[in-house]
């Protein structure tokens, strides 16, 4: 560190030397802070000791940053461009893999240079701020701050810079059409986002005159914060809207912009405001300016992260998706006995057509068609089946907890888990329980007897059975839970399952943004066709149920193309769903003329009903994860809830599995 300290040449602005300094307060190891503290301590005694060091680094430094230019070191670390979401996501992937040249003309390349490495911002924020004070002290000695109290800040001019181009930045966004069209009291009254711009002109215009040496009273900067404000104020509007309404990547991009940008100006506006006399407030911001320094680290670090990314944008879309989810959900909570039942009915309904459809499988799989061919019939087949049984408002019992877990989630409204109410959160959870149990019984109860009755009646239509013993047995073999990969198989139709949630609640999301029920209203040729009349409740209808159709139709694409994927690949991929295992079931003991063993009917009936729980457990487990991440809550009360489960449980088998006589609500529902 000494050796470098005498090579230092004041009237050098070369970065090398910077470089190597900046490498020596490095630790090894980025978490030993113990060591970063003492090399920053180190430093500041070798300069303390020994003031001609210090003097010869002051003016390298001002060299180094006389030569380049600050504003864009503002302005985009830690700011997301205007390029777009995608755009930003493939520069991000590219710049990851061969980052960008650098040059010498602006301060951010410097950063560049002398923080290059991705875990600099951990040891540096490990650092307190009154070490990194106390070494700026020692290079900044008492007649260099009187230069800068006189206005020769070398960094000033790049925060004024900084704050008149996030102005204009602010007022831009605050104008494209996406969010002026979302929010149209921005065109009845005047835009903050205008306002704001004009405010700030104004203030920079008067503090560049007063910096000239003109007699100028500049205003408190606290008026801009409340034009500020008032930004932040429609920011939340069009948020809490977008959550009725729904959004978009775009649109989200643009918030998180906003926000980004509003942030940043009120940081430098509190660094450059003058009306802040006092050794109190001089102290606030000197704190404040290395909380900044130590921010734009961060910032630049991670500027290439692709995580990073996805996290600050995909939130308020993941909200939305799992927000729409989470009203389809509250269909799926009963909470009284008679509402039990009408969810038994919807089930019973759905276990009549899965019959059917295990039914048209059977008959698929003696086509021997091309695997391509055979997986596009199997989806086919699981696509319109789940989507007419959606058009029939019945109910298939693995559908409900991808739904169930953003209701639960929507309840969970305390963001650090401390003020949850358990008992409530342990009732909704009993009731989705009750629902669930009462939704897989309605399946299992109509699909089993349905199909028995096809594999029964089959040999009087054609003459032979449905399926051979041969078979029958594979049939069989395929719901085993010990010899076979079957909860495997289990888990990954979980997953499918999951995954068809997030596309309901994405198309939910999409029907209320692009407002599908006023355009399809708009279509003359439907117009024409179906009047007036009925084109508006087709419309209504689309916009509230286009979720639940591409969710029904891309689960059925899942499930049909999993086999598909798994011979292509060469590995033994498939799924098991419970509703099709049982039917299954059934028609293999027909073909067998019910000749089976009661260990193999004991393991066959313990195999489907694992691979219901399976199902149930993986998809309600991944929705509940993405919900409550979404609104980010982290639930920490996980042992609590169980044990008043348990409770509930104790106190009344029957009611906490079947609910209670009392057709009373027990609670309102969310």
């Amino acid at each position: 560190m000494l050796e470098i300290l005498e090579r230092i040449n004041a009237d050098s602005n070369d970065i090398g030397l910077m470089v190597e300094l900046f490498h020596t307060l490095r630790p090894r190891r980025v978490t030993d802070s113990a060591r970063a503290i003492g090399n920053v301590r180190t430093l500041c005694q070798l300069l303390k000791g020994n003031p001609a060091h210090a003097i010869a680094l002051r003016n390298y430094a001002r060299n180094i940053l006389a030569s380049r230019r600050h504003a864009s070191l503002y302005t985009e670390i830690g700011v997301l461009s205007s390029d777009g979401f995608f755009s930003e996501l493939k520069s991000r992937i590219a710049y990851r893999i061969l980052p960008p040249a650098l040059g010498n003309d602006y301060l951010s390349e410097a950063l560049d240079q002398i923080a290059y490495k991705r875990t600099d911002y951990i040891w540096m924020a490990a650092v307190p701020h009154e070490d990194w004070l106390a070494l700026l002290d020692v290079v900044l000695h008492a007649e260099q701050r009187a230069d800068v109290q006189r206005g020769g800040n070398l960094m000033l001019p790049g925060l004024l810079d900084a704050i008149r181009t996030l102005s204009y930045r602010v007022c831009a966004i605050g104008l494209e059409p996406r969010l002026t069209n979302f929010h149209t009291e921005m065109e009845t009254y005047e835009s903050p986002f205008m306002v704001q711009n004009f405010e700030v002109n104004a203030y920079l215009d008067a503090y560049h005159r007063k910096l000239a040496g003109a007699e100028v009273d500049i205003d408190d900067a606290r008026h801009l914060l409340v034009m500020l404000d008032q930004c932040e104020t429609v920011i939340g509007k069009i948020r809490k809207k977008a959550l009725s309404q729904g959004t978009s990547i775009a649109l989200t991009y643009l918030l998180v912009s906003l926000t980004q940008s509003l942030d940043r100006m009120r940081k430098l506006l509190f660094l450059v405001d003058v009306h802040l006399p006092g050794e109190e407030h001089d102290s606030a911001r000197r704190h404040a300016a290395i909380a900044l320094a130590l921010e734009l680290i961060e910032a630049h670090n991670n500027k290439y992260m692709v995580r990073d990314l996805l996290r600050d944008n995909i939130n308020l879309l993941a909200r939305n998706v799992t927000e729409n989810a989470s009203h389809t959900g509250e269909h799926y909570v009963a909470d009284t006995r008679r509402e039990l039942g009408g969810m038994f009915v919807q089930a019973a309904g759905a276990g009549l057509v899965i019959g059917f459809m295990a039914l048209f499988k059977i008959l698929m799989s003696y086509l021997r068609a091309a695997p391509l061919v055979e997986a596009f019939l199997f989806s086919m087949n699981y696509s319109i089946g789940f989507m007419f049984i959606h058009l029939l408002h019945f109910t298939v019992a693995t559908k409900q907890p991808a739904m169930t877990a953003s209701r639960i989630a929507s309840g969970l409204q305390s963001k650090d888990g401390r003020n949850i109410d358990i008992d409530s959160m342990a009732e909704l959870c009993n009731k989705v329980i009750r629902t669930q149990n009462m939704a897989v019984l309605g399946n299992l109860a109509v699909a089993i007897p349905t199909a028995w009755l096809i594999a029964m009646a089959w040999p009087h239509l054609t003459g032979h059975h449905l399926v051979s013993p041969d078979k029958a047995m594979h049939l069989l073999a395929d719901i085993d839970p010990i010899h076979a990969p079957t909860l495997i198989y289990a888990a990954i139709a979980g997953v499918c399952l999951f995954f068809a949630g997030l596309i309901s609640g994405y198309y939910d999301n999409k029907a209320l943004y692009t407002r599908w029920a006023q355009r399809i209203a708009q279509l003359r040729g439907l117009r024409w066709l179906l009047g007036q009349e009925r084109l508006d409740r087709l419309g209504v209808y689309m916009e509230n149920n286009l979720g639940g159709l591409m969710g029904n139709f891309f689960f059925g694409i899942l499930l049909g193309v999993m086999p598909f994927i798994g011979f292509v690949l060469g590995i033994p991929l498939d799924i098991r769903h419970v509703t099709f295992s049982s039917a299954n079931f059934a028609t293999a003991i027909v073909g067998l003329d019910h000749n089976v063993s009661w260990e193999l009917v004991v393991t066959s009936v313990a195999g489907f009903l694992s691979i219901g729980t399976v199902n149930l457990l993986v998809s309600f487990g991944l929705a509940l994860w993405v919900a409550l991440r979404s609104r980010q809550v982290r639930f920490k009360h996980g042992w609590q809830l169980t044990k008043a489960l348990g409770r509930r449980f104790r106190q009344g088998p029957i009611s906490f599995l079947f609910g209670s006589s009392d057709d009373t609500k027990l609670i309102e529902k969310a």
